[in-house]
């Protein structure tokens, strides 16, 4: 019984110590549930056809973004209020719906670009059910598109449940162009301020990080561009670090275990054993 009484005093004064809001955090945050049930809703309207036990009709697509449409405005009227960003929230939910189409396009050029590098790939079915990028592909590109529309918060919130399940790290502010490849996948890292171009490929292990830091007169890490830019055609081979501000030339191989902290001219072939640019 007194057991009872002195629990019952510490969870009142814990009560009244936590909701102190000296300090407070700003909006709520979302619940990782709900952020998971929209992606859920999304990854079964952008894949329809998967998702039905027959085919589709117009009718449960008209469903599934309409289900979309609801988690992300439950989601944005909690993280994201009208009044802090002067924006109705339905019409910022609205304007996403509007881009699914687009990132359905971009998606689909990303499975096409698996099955050609990857011979073990046999068909679209199976690069869908069974490959973490599509997956990891598919939340970035959900969340780049919330970036677009100057959503907070949300977007990272998406590319780390991503990068919880899959274990591969895309930023949502980073730019991938089209015919996105990743093989395997696993501990791949992409910084905020990377830009890719079209039909590239990583593999496992592959950072595009930054280099160093620059701060400002408080001490804090200045938001500037500090990760690399990949451009079109290039291949980067497992567990090699590109860091910087550099830019990988267009139609250039960077080996596996390589470190990259210069900018390397196009039709280059970078190894370990040389590290010796070639045009």
């Amino acid at each position: 019984m007194q057991n009872n009484e002195r629990l019952i005093r510490i969870i009142e004064k814990e009560t009244l110590q936590l909701h102190n809001t000296d300090g407070d955090i700003g909006p709520g945050l979302p619940a990782i549930a709900d952020v998971k049930a929209l992606m859920q809703a999304i990854w079964d309207t952008i894949f329809y056809e998967g998702s039905c036990h027959r085919h589709c009709t117009g009718a449960e697509i008209t469903q599934g973004l309409l289900t979309v449409y609801t988690r992300l405005y439950h989601l944005l009227d909690i993280a994201v209020p009208e009044e802090s960003t002067g924006i109705p929230t339905t019409e910022t939910a609205m304007r996403f719906i509007e881009k699914m189409h687009l990132i359905r396009e971009l998606l689909l050029k990303d499975i096409e670009a698996i099955l050609i590098m990857d011979p073990a790939a046999y068909s679209a079915q199976e690069v869908i059910a069974c490959y973490p990028a599509v997956k990891a592909i598919l939340y970035y590109r959900s969340a780049h598109a919330m970036v677009d529309l100057g959503i907070p918060i949300l977007p990272r919130m998406i590319t780390e449940l991503a990068h919880s399940i899959t274990g591969i790290d895309i930023h949502p502010n980073a730019k991938i162009g089209t015919y996105f490849a990743i093989d395997h996948g696993t501990g791949i890292v992409i910084g905020e301020t990377t830009i890719i171009g079209d039909h590239v490929t990583l593999y496992q292990g592959v950072t595009l990080g930054a280099k160093a830091f620059s701060y400002d007169e408080n001490g804090l890490p200045q938001r500037v561009d500090r990760h690399p830019i990949i451009e079109d055609h290039v291949t980067i081979y497992s567990n090699s670090s590109i860091l910087g501000r550099i830019t990988i030339g267009h139609d250039t191989v960077i080996g596996g275990n390589t470190w990259i902290t210069q900018s390397v001219p196009p039709h280059s072939k970078i190894t370990q054993k040389t590290l010796i640019y070639k045009q």
